[in-house]
């Protein structure tokens, strides 16, 4: 079986994107030059075209092979990921990054499937 491109889990990664930067999705398509109609199609679903979806990774700095299962084999575990972007994400006090780590670790243990 092909690997596929897991929109949803890109469209939740752009949306991350637009909160941080406290954008509406009409300034995301603005900015990243694609039509708010691909945007409200991916919600709903729809994959983007090739240009709309290279438009959306250049504007959102995301690679495409973190959204296509696979192909990302023997890297670092994404919670250990996501602790070492909090904790360098200027934006964040030390503090506030452990508390959003302390946060999301716990929830991962819960929700984590083995």
């Amino acid at each position: 079986m092909s690997e596929r491109f897991d929109n949803e889990a890109f469209y939740a990664a752009l949306n991350a994107v637009r909160l941080s930067r406290q954008l509406t999705w009409k300034e995301v398509a603005s900015e990243a030059g694609v039509n708010a109609s691909t945007l409200s199609r991916m919600s709903q679903g729809s994959k983007p075209d090739v240009d709309g979806l290279a438009a959306l990774l250049s504007w959102s700095h995301l690679k495409a092979e973190m959204f296509i299962p696979g192909s990302r084999k023997n890297e670092a575990e994404p919670i250990a990921k996501i602790t070492a972007l909090l904790r360098a994400d200027p934006k964040l006090s030390k503090e506030n990054a452990k508390l959003i780590e302390s946060i999301v670790i716990d929830t991962y243990k819960k929700l984590r499937s083995d």
